[in-house]
Formats: C-alpha cells, structure tokens, sequence
C-alpha cells in the first residue's frame, strides 16, 4: 500500500492538531465557562447564594425544573413510540414520518415559537375559541411546554431509531414465536436492549429543555416570577446591569451542563462496555 497512513503523521503534525484542537477549545469553550463562574463569585459566596435566593431566581429555577418535569417523560414516551414504529414495523409514510421526526433541528426556535403564536395566540386561529372557553395558553407555563416541547422532540427518538434499525427485529420475533404478548416483549426484550440509547437521549432532552431560550422567549411573556425560567431571567438580569445575579443564575445551569456532561460520559462508558462484552461471547 503506498502513501503514507493518514494516523501516522510525524510527531510535529500531530502536535501541532493536537494543539489546535485544544486551544481552540480552550478559547470557544472552557475559557466563557470559567469566566461564567469567576463573574458569578466575584462579590463572594454571600452574595452568590443571594442571588440565587432572590425571589425571581427561585420562581425561575422553579419554572425550569416544573417544565422539564413535564417535556422529558412526554417526548419519553414520544420518542420511544415512533422509534418503535419506525424499526419494527414496515407502513406506508414510514419514511416521511422519520422526517417530520428532524424538522425542529431545522427550524429556528423562535420560529417554532412564532407558530404557537399564530395557532393559539389571541388574535390567532385557535385563540378567539380558546378565549371563549377561558383557556389561556400563550403567556403561561402551557404554552411554555408546547413551544419546548416542540424544540426537544427529536433528541430521545434519533438517539433510539439508529440503534433499533440496526438490532433488528429477530429478537422480538423469537419472543412472539415463544408466546410474548406486545408489552412483555417489549419490557423483556426491547427495553433493556435499549437502555443505554435511551438515557442518552432522556438525557440530552433534558439539558436542551433546561437551557432553552429562543421558542420560549416568544411564548413566555416575560412576566418576571411568572413564566420567566432560567435562561430568561439570566437575560432579564443583565439587561438591568445586574451582572452578578446574571452569572449565579448563568452558573447554575452550566452546573446542570457539567452534570450532564459526566452523566453522559458515563453513560456512553457503559454502553462501550456492553457492546465489547456482547462482542467477546
């Protein structure tokens, strides 16, 4: 094989990209997390935990976690259903099913917001009906987790369809030939053959959920201790100079990010495992 091995450049090529990378890095990542941390604790402790004890901060970080409550175990549920759909069972539509599955990673979210907006805003298609019922969407928590909702819908299905399409069907069709019903192969079989993908995905939901702000923006209001979460309120705060309580609140959720980074790593640890051990029998 003539050419050189494109994985074994000379030791200045390899430092050299392995420099770049880490700089680059350094600069567009771990330098603005820091910086996040060292602004939040730059009056002290006492006035950190002050801020983050603030009325409006709890009411926001409230919010935050009442929404994620509420989206995760929706789109749970949801990308668990369509994933199953999509890779065991052969329908007509199937192929632009999984495509409507992509369309909120190519839709801006304060587009998808706008949409809300439109259906079920006052003067919108749905909102003189809703009025006439008293149901108030737009401007209340509803609202704010039909807009994410919509953001967050992919993640739990795309991390499941690539592995199930790839696991196949023999497995569930050896459980039925042995008499399992839907749900028990599903519990028996499915499930625990796709654990790992799944708390990927619950996992990656969760974190776009808690730091969603653009299809949240339009629907929320931005009624302070109302419907502002954390990503808002962190925007309320440095509109009004209040640079050190925007960074506490800005700190807290890049605590939720570095959480979810570890819990990812582990997760994607053990999942490396499983299909090394499945692998070696």
């Amino acid at each position: 094989m003539s050419g050189r091995d494109a994985t074994r450049e000379g030791p200045i090529v390899t430092g050299f990209v392995i420099t770049l990378a880490v700089v680059f890095l350094g600069l567009v990542l771990v330098l603005p997390l820091v910086a996040v941390f060292v602004e939040a604790l730059r009056q002290g402790w006492a006035m950190y935990v002050d801020s983050l004890k603030e009325p409006d901060a709890l009411a926001a970080i409230k919010l935050t976690l009442l929404v994620t409550a509420i989206v995760v175990p929706l789109n749970t549920i949801f990308g668990i259903a369509i994933a199953w759909a999509v890779t065991k069972f052969e329908f007509w539509g199937k192929t632009a099913l999984i495509t409507l599955v992509d369309l909120p990673f190519s839709i801006s979210p304060v587009i998808s917001g706008l949409v809300y907006v439109l259906v079920f805003g006052a003067h919108g298609w749905f909102g003189p009906q809703l009025e006439a019922w008293n149901i108030q969407i737009i401007f209340t928590v509803t609202g704010i987790c039909l807009a994410t909702l919509f953001v967050t819908l992919p993640f739990v299905a795309r991390e499941l369809i690539p592995l199930m399409q790839s696991q196949g069907t023999d497995d569930e069709s050896a459980a039925a030939t042995l008499g399992a019903g839907g749900w028990r192969t599903f519990f028996r079989v499915t499930l625990p053959n796709i654990r790992w993908a799944l708390m990927y995905g619950v996992l990656l939901c969760t974190a776009r959920t808690m730091g969603e702000f653009g299809a949240v923006a339009v629907v929320s209001g931005h009624i302070r201790g109302l419907t502002n979460t954390m990503p808002l309120h962190v925007e309320v705060l440095y509109n009004e100079y209040a640079f050190v309580a925007a960074f506490a609140v800005a700190s807290l959720l890049a605590l939720f990010a570095l959480v979810t980074l570890a819990v990812k790593t582990f997760l994607e640890t053990q999942f490396a495992a499983e299909i090394a051990a499945q692998r070696h029998r």
